[in-house]
């Protein structure tokens, strides 16, 4: 696999659609992984990687809307597209609400299902993205005293340092050199840099 190849997990068990699906698919310059049952996938999965998962609706065992519920259960959030050969609206309307790209009808038109993956391409960018940011944020909070974790919830609900001083038991000066310290080690300058920051990462301000 080539680094930075997107990849494409088809999971259907029509032998005939896994063979003529990768071949489009690898054509036009994805990795395929390729499985034959909803439970093979489960197993073979890599989250790390960066693709989306083409399910097939009807399948023997878990079929691809169960499999849809499972795999979001455990915190995954790789895009997700549907193929039925079926035009089933009640299935395509919870597939859809349940985050799904697209629901396509088997045959599948090789340009629908390539536009298909192509949103998914960019979800899973900006879906990853934004997850390297929250853990980088996450790793520098980590590096935060005890009283240094505490003076930030303070301070992004918007507390003086003499109120922080106050709620706290201490002096409004040691007040200032952890909030200076907690800033340096958080990368911001300003208050609303802060405040964002602790948005990213789900830092709840003091009293709330």
């Amino acid at each position: 696999m080539m680094d930075g190849m997107f990849t494409v997990f088809l999971v259907d068990d029509d032998a005939g659609v896994l063979k003529a699906l990768s071949r489009l698919l690898r054509a036009k310059g994805y990795d395929v992984r390729p499985f034959a049952s909803a439970e093979e996938f489960l197993e073979g999965h890599d989250a790390a990687v960066a693709g989306c998962a083409v399910f097939d609706v009807a399948m023997p065992g878990l079929d691809g809307l169960a499999l849809q519920q499972i795999f979001t259960a455990g915190g995954n959030r790789r895009p997700v597209i549907f193929l039925t050969g079926k035009g089933d609206i009640p299935k395509s309307v919870r597939a859809i609400k349940a985050g799904a790209i697209d629901f396509l009808t088997k045959p599948v038109n090789d340009r629908n299902l390539l536009d298909a993956i192509a949103r998914a391409e960019g979800l899973d960018a900006r879906t990853r993205q934004t997850s390297a940011e929250v853990a980088a944020i996450e790793a520098k909070i980590a590096t935060l005293t005890p009283r240094e974790r505490e003076v930030l919830s303070h301070v992004i609900a918007g507390r003086l340092n003499k109120q922080i001083a106050g709620d706290l038991g201490t002096v409004e000066k040691t007040i200032k050199v952890h909030r200076g310290r907690m800033m340096e080690k958080l990368g911001v300058h300003t208050i609303v840099d802060l405040v964002r920051l602790a948005e990213k990462a789900g830092i709840k301000a003091h009293g709330k």
